[in-house]
Order: structure tokens, then sequence, then C-alpha cells
């Protein structure tokens, strides 16, 4: 209820005795006069109904005057003076604790009225009118309405005082503050209000009543005004200004804005700029459609306020007042109600985008409260009927300018295998996730690591099946080195050591392309078998004794280096001089041996010292070579090295007979021993334990060196050296792809995972059934998602695969069931208007966005804060990922409303040849 006026529909006093006595002939009976106002008083409250208060004493009076029945009787009341209920004559408001029937009476319209006509008010009163509430459980007149203090954020000191019903809405607010203040029709406005301690609260929902916003008489309510260029005067004050200094004169084409990237927010950068440019869902925030049904109760919506940044952020793109902004409110408010967006990580563009249709949807859903609807099944009835009731549940529940654009519906075929239950139902869906047809085939770069030292490691590039296996990869290298497969090991080296030793039946899906694959030609196999006399494989370890340094306890001062070896060793040579020998041939290319003079100037005082004490060095000898230990928990440090002649403490424990209980070297060292052997675990780190358990166990053996004697003779530089094979330049070609053919094998049958099995209610079980999708009915803007990104349980992969997709004209009549009208053709034709593309692999990558503007049609490549126009013949790329189109008929119907003057810009320079790969 807005400010009361002094104006009324009430007649003056009559100024003579003449008039009155004229007005008193002109009167109905005192007993009709009574009998209209009284029945007029008896009627119950009905809600927002006028009321008027009539001061006591004088109905009274009025009472005894029409109770006498002469109506020329002294008690003639005269006009209504209510001058008693006001504290003065200049606000009029009305005293503090009336009371009705000690201060006052309240009569309908209709009873004042008549009273008004026949008596008149006394001249300069207002009439006293109040409304009919409703409040929880009771209705009642509301005697004292509340009074506010309107004024602008830009102008504090001038305020209007103005009277509103506890059930008054907030919008007659912002309405009467907008008149007060002659704000233009086109112009965005909203309240703020002055809380108790001080601050400023928001008023978002502007459809609750000021009961339900605890307004109070008194409070301070701020209209602001939003800037031409889109932003908020308060978001300036709180230091959150999008424009640069600058900027501020700056005027372009709206639309063509870029948005400031705050630190790996290229992915929600990409999918604004997408939706900022479908036409119809931009128009309807500018023209602030949205206001009108915002739904702030949505249990599943974010009150409203995902809506509403999301249309600040469209507004001031679309101002043109800007050449990039800062999008960090919605970036804060994404991250609130999506805590997967809180951080700047990298994320998907497709994720988020699917995350904001919903968001918006349930911010924007007409429907306030959802009703129950069961999901409808075919059940042999026509697909049409089904189809239609199935759109029409869905609007029951979920109705949005989002359903209304990108909504659309699918026919899901389910047909169980055992009884052939088949299960027809129709889905609604927001975009199409659209597979890319795989390659069966993939590349694998290995290092082939021959048994000749005298040959360098081969670098391979081969072709192998997807879903094979590790023969097939030692297949197709035998083709490239004539190695027989079985001549094979394969392993995936990380960090000096064997990350994973595979097995032939271990799958390819296991190896990723980031891994260090090495295939080592051997004699032998790993495992060793009991009663074999087939080669045994060694792993072997390379590691270099650092001086004293804390490595907490757990490396003992040796460090990994170098790339580790499988060894073949014959049976007959398996001692611990045999290995040595093998391990200085295999290591030969770059591992120079001792001269002579080196023996004799670094031995010389061992061989003085050995001089006439053969035996007793030979007898100390075997006892330091003691054979497999008897007891199951012996376990020795590192720090117990090799002896003067083996190099090693105790035997190798991986020994399978008993043939060694003695060193198989001479009694004198005549050679200089460039490493010691040791045995280690699986990451090269400590030492094997000698338990029965562990003698069955994978073997492995470290060379461990000084520094000295690996700076003196081994050759890091030739160690690490390797040669390409011819076959190191091949590269899979990978043919592009249609469109089209994504979107058919879309549509192709296919079975249903073990971890998703579909219920048969024929069958009563769960069943591995096959399942159709169809297209039935498709939206204005159809998103189409291309799946490039491949996931499971061993591997991650992204398709760089070029899908060739059209600009214009991509017909859907071949993939649409539902009967056509062939007099619309429109309806399956769609027009390209935004592609969202993601450079770069699965850890990292890069979000930049195509987008045709819906005023000029022009491109424009949109690259986080740079925009630069582009051609049409650019837009085709790897990195495309997700496709907007849209349809035809929507599109003719939206340019019949933009003129046909506007002109179009011309195509300019390319994007950076660095960051976007077009060709």
């Amino acid at each position: 209820m807005a400010a009361v006026a002094a104006d009324s529909a009430a007649a003056a006093i009559p100024a003579s005795a003449e008039e009155r006595e004229r007005q008193r002939e002109a009167m109905p009976g005192l007993d009709e006069q009574w009998r209209q106002v009284e029945n007029g008083r008896e009627r119950p409250l009905r809600a927002g109904e006028s009321w008027f208060l009539v001061a006591q004493h004088w109905y009274k009076q009025w009472e005894v005057y029409v109770k006498e029945g002469d109506q020329d009787a002294d008690t003639f009341p005269g006009c209504i003076n209510n001058a008693g209920l006001f504290e003065d004559q200049i606000s009029w408001h009305l005293r503090e604790g009336l009371l009705e029937g000690d201060d006052y009476v309240l009569l309908p319209a209709t009873a004042w009225n008549y009273l008004v006509s026949w008596y008149g008010l006394e001249d300069g009163q207002p009439p006293i009118e109040r409304k009919v509430i409703e409040l929880p459980g009771i209705r009642k007149v509301e005697l004292y309405p509340i009074e506010l203090l309107l004024v602008q954020h830009s102008d504090m000191e001038t305020a209007f005082t103005i009277q509103f019903s506890h059930t008054d809405s907030l919008d007659l607010v912002l309405q009467t503050a907008r008149e007060q203040f002659l704000v233009e029709p086109q112009e965005d406005t909203r309240l703020w209000i002055k809380n108790s301690e001080g601050s400023l609260d928001r008023l978002c929902n502007t459809q609750i009543t000021l009961l339900d916003a605890s307004l109070e008489t008194g409070q301070l309510v701020i209209m602001e005004t939003r800037n031409k260029d889109g932003t908020w005067p308060s978001a300036q004050l709180c230091g959150m200004n999008s424009m640069p200094e600058e900027d501020e004169d700056f005027q372009g084409q709206p639309g063509i804005c870029g948005l400031t990237n705050l630190g790996n927010t290229c992915f929600m950068n990409s999918a604004l700029q997408c939706l900022s440019n479908v036409p119809q869902l931009t128009e309807y925030f500018l023209n602030n459609r949205y206001l009108e049904e915002l739904n702030f109760r949505n249990p599943l919506g974010m009150k409203g306020e995902l809506a509403e940044a999301y249309a600040d952020l469209v507004k001031q793109t679309w101002s043109g007042y800007h050449r990039s902004i800062v999008p960090n409110v919605f970036k804060n408010k994404v991250g609130h109600f999506a805590s997967q967006f809180l951080g700047y990580q990298q994320h998907d563009s497709q994720e988020l985008l699917s995350f904001l249709l919903d968001g918006l949807h349930e911010d924007l859903n007409r429907v306030k409260k959802k009703e129950y609807v069961e999901l409808c099944n075919g059940a042999g009835r026509p697909d049409l009927e089904v189809a239609q009731e199935a759109w029409q549940n869905h609007k029951r529940r979920n109705d949005s300018v989002i359903v209304d654009t990108f909504h659309g519906l699918f026919k899901s075929t389910l047909v169980c295998p055992d009884c052939g239950n088949v299960s027809v139902t129709f889905d609604p869906f927001c975009y199409l996730s659209v597979p890319l047809p795989v390659c069966p085939r993939r590349v694998l770069e290995v290092f082939f690591v021959p048994m000749d030292p005298r040959r360098k490691p081969e670098q391979h590039r081969v072709v192998v099946p997807k879903k094979g296996n590790i023969s097939d990869l030692c297949v197709a290298l035998s083709t490239h080195t004539s190695v027989a497969p079985d001549k094979m090991i394969v392993a995936d080296v990380f960090s000096h050591r064997f990350y994973k030793l595979y097995q032939l039946e271990d799958p390819l899906s296991s190896i990723l392309d980031r891994d260090d694959i090495f295939v080592y030609e051997v004699t032998g196999r790993i495992e060793p078998v009991e009663g074999s006399r087939d080669d045994i494989v060694v792993p072997v370890y390379l590691r270099e004794r650092t001086p004293s340094r804390d490595y907490n306890n757990s490396y003992y001062g040796l460090i990994l280096f170098g790339h580790p070896l499988l060894v073949s060793v014959p049976r007959d040579r398996f001692s611990w001089e045999g290995l040595y020998n093998i391990l200085m041939y295999r290591l030969s290319r770059y591992v120079t041996k001792p001269t002579s003079d080196e023996d004799d100037g670094d031995e010389k005082g061992d061989e003085d010292d050995d001089d006439g004490n053969e035996d007793s060095s030979s007898d100390e000898e075997k006892e330091e070579m003691p054979g497999p230990s008897t007891t199951n928990s012996v376990q020795e440090t590192e720090q117990e090295q090799a002896g003067p002649s083996s190099g090693v403490t105790r035997r190798c424990p991986f020994l399978l007979d008993n043939s060694l209980h003695t060193s198989q070297w001479p009694p004198r060292r005549r050679h200089k021993q460039l490493f010691t052997l040791q045995t280690v675990n699986s990451n090269g780190t400590s030492d094997r334990t000698t338990s029965p358990e562990e003698i069955q166990t994978q073997p492995y053996i470290a060379m461990d060196w000084e520094p000295e004697m690996k700076r003196r003779y081994y050759d890091e530089v030739e160690a690490e050296g390797y040669v390409k094979h011819d076959c190191v330049g091949y590269m899979l070609k990978k043919s592009p792809v249609q469109l089209q053919e994504c979107i058919r094998l879309f549509t192709t049958v296919e079975t249903l995972e073990k971890e998703n099995p579909w219920y048969c209610s024929s069958c009563k079980q769960h069943q591995l059934a096959t399942k159709k999708l169809d297209l039935w009915m498709l939206p204005e803007v159809l998103i189409i998602h291309l799946k490039r990104f491949s996931f499971s349980k061993l591997s991650r992969e992204k398709l760089d695969t070029l899908v060739q997709f059209p600009i214009r004209d991509l017909d859907f009549s071949e993939f649409v069931i539902k009967p056509k009208n062939d007099s619309a053709p429109d309806l399956y034709k769609y027009d390209l208007i935004a592609v969202s593309n993601h450079y770069g692999g699965m850890r990292d990558g890069h979000y930049t966005t195509f987008a045709c503007n819906k005023d000029s049609g022009q491109w424009h490549y949109f690259d986080d804060n740079s925009v630069s126009p582009v051609n049409e013949n650019q837009i085709e790329s790897k990195a495309a990922y997700v496709l907007f189109y849209q349809r035809q008929d929507v599109a003719r119907r939206q340019s019949q409303t933009v003129s046909s003057d506007i002109p179009t810009s011309a195509s300019g320079s390319t994007p950076n040849p660095e960051i976007m790969d077009v060709n």
C-alpha cells in the first residue's frame, strides 16, 4: 500500500445551514441508514480488502442520532471528524496504542462510502484506509503499516517516507522507488536494506513480503542502479571493479569481451563464452526476463544466486564497455555451490558446462513445487503417445528457459538377452556425448636392449593392437630386430629401477604413453624352475656409494644411477665370480678394464702382504664365504660389504643348489675389482633376507661402485647412448572422421557392461541387455560433446582425431526417428554458433572458444582475455571439444528482429599459432 494521499472521494462538509438541510433531506431514512451500515460491519474480513477507521466518539453520536429516529434532532453528528486519532495535523500519523472499540470502529468500504456521502468528512482530513492482511492462522486489519525511508545509492541525503503493508511484496517497494526517483524503464535496479548493525544486506527475492523479509518501520532502503557498463556501483565500492582504469572510455561491439584467467580457469572462460553466444539465452538475461522467474526456494537450486551472478556477467560482457572483465564473483559463486570447482585446479569445460546448465535450470525453474511423477514405460503403446506423456511429465517438474532452449528427448530401447523382453522409455537430455571412432591400433615407443654388449640400445616405434597383450608387443618388435619373441622380457623402468616386469599375458592397456618401456633380449626366464638347466635372468641395478650423508637410514649412503639390466646367467657359472665376469662383459661398451700397470700399482701392497701366506689367506677366504644361512631371519646391512676376493660377504641367496661351498676366486687378488655385488630387494635400496620364503622369490643384484672407480672406469655418456631405428619416424596415420559418424556410433546397439546390468521385469533378475539410443526430439540449441578423453582402470588417454563438422546445414533428419514434418525441414537443420577447444593432453592443457556474435554474425576467437576475429575456415581443428549448434528455424525468427543494416566486421588476424593448431 503506497502513501495515503490527502484526496478522497468523501464530500466536504456543507458550508451553510441551508446546504445541511438539503443534505438531510437527501439522506435515506434513519432506520435505513442503520440497516445499511450495520449490515456492512457484520461481513467477515477478506484478505486484501480495504476497511476504514472512524473515531469512536463520532460513531457513538451517529448511533444515538439514528436510533432517536428524528432527523431534526440536535444530536445530528455533523461531518466525520477523526482528529482525535492523529498525532498531528501535518504528518497525519496515527497515534500509538489505539484500541478498537475504545478509540475507533472499523467499517468496510461500502459502509464508509455511505457515511461519507451522507455526512461528509472534516475538511483537510485524509480518510484512514487500512488493508486486511492474512497472517498465519488469522486475518486482521493492519492498523500500523510499515514506513520505509527510500533513498538512491547516488544520493543518500534525499529520502522519501513511504507506507507499505506487511503483506506487500518487495517488488512493490522496488517499483515505488523507481517511480519516486524517475528511473528509466530500461535501467536495472535492485534494493539494499540497512540492518540494525549498520551494514547493508541485499534484498534478493523481491517476490516475498515485507513481513517475510523482516522489514520494520524506519528502516533505510537503498535503490541501486546498474552502471552503463553492466557493473553495479556496490561492486566498485568493494574493490571488485571489472573495468581497468584505462578502459573507462572504451566502447566496442557488445559480446566481444574477454575473460581474465584467474589461475587455471580457462575451462570456465571457455564454457562461459560458449553460453554467452547462445542468442536466445543471452537475450533472456539482457531483457531481464529472468527476474520474473528466479526460484529462491528450490531445494535443488542455488537460491537464485547462480542465475543472478551469470546475469551480471552477461550484462557486463554485452555492455560494449569492456575489452575484458574479471569473473571472480562468478567463480566464487560456482565454488560455493560446487566444491569440486573450489580453488584453481584445472577442470573439464564440459563438466562445468553441465553444472551451469543444471544450476541455471533449477534457479530459473518455473515449477515452484515439484510433484511426484512415475516413470512411464512403453508397454506396447504407440511411441507418439509414450513420448508425449514422457515430455509432459518432464515439464511438470522442469520448466525453465534452459529446458526451452537445450532439452531434447531420447528413445531408449532395452532388450533382454534371455526372454526377449523389450523396454521402451523416453528420457530428456541436455547435450549429446558422442563417442569418437577409435583406431584399434596404437603406437608404442620402446627401447630394445640387445645381449651383444657392442650394440647400443635401440629406440623403436611399434604398432600394436590396443586390446592386445605383451606378447603382441614382442611379436611386433621381433619384425624389427629379428630376435624371437620368446627371447624378450618387457619392463617398465622408472627412477633407475624396474617399476614392473611384465608377463606375456599382461594387457597392453596397462602401459601408458608416458611410460619408459625397455625390452631386453635374454636367453632364459626370470622365474627359477627347479631341475631346469635354462639360463636364469637376473635383474641388476647400478648404485654409487656416496660420502657420509644422512638418507634417513633408508639408503645407507647408496644411490641408484643408470639403466638397470636383465642379465642371462648360465647355471654352471652361477657364482659371484661368474656373475662378476658376465657383468664386466655386458658393460664392456662403457666400462674400461684396469690396465696391468694400474693393477700392479694399486695391488702391490696387497700382494706383498699375501706372500708366504697363501694357505692362510685361502683358509680365511673360505671362512668369509659361508654357505646359505640355516636361520630364517638373517639380515645384513649394506655396511657389511665384500671380502678381499669375492666382493661379497655371503653366497647369492637365490642359488637353487649347494654346489658352491667355497670361493671360486683366486686366493690372491690379481685384478682390481671395479665394483662389489650385493643382493637387494626390488627397489634396490636394502638387503634381501635369506629366509626360505625369499629364496624362491625374484632375485635382484646391485653393483655398488666407489665414486673414484666410477669416475675412472665408467663412461656415463656412452652408457646413456642409443640409436634410433628407422621405424622411429613412423606416425600412425589417423584419418579424419565426420561428425555424422560419431552420431551414428552414438545410436548403435551396445551391450551393457557387467558393472551396469539392467533389471528385467520379466526375468526378475539383472541382465546384460542390449541398449539402443535414438533421437526423438531435438532442442533449439544442440550441444554436442565429443568424448575425446578415454578412461579405463589402467589407462587414460586423449583422442586427437580430427572431427570434421559443418559450419552450416548440419542435417539431423536421418537420425530423428519421430515422424517428420516434411513441410518444416528447418526443424532438423542446424548452424554452428560456438566451439569449446581443448589443446594439450590429459594432465595439462588449455581451453579456448570460437563463437559467432549474434549481432554482427562475425566469428571470433576467445583466448581468456584476448579476443580476435577469425575466418570460418579456421574453426575446424583437432582441438574441437564441445560444439554448439542452433536450429535454423530459431535463427530465422531471431534474425527477423535484428535490423538488417548492422554492418558485418571484416575478418582479421588469426589466433596465435603457438597455442592453436587449426590445420
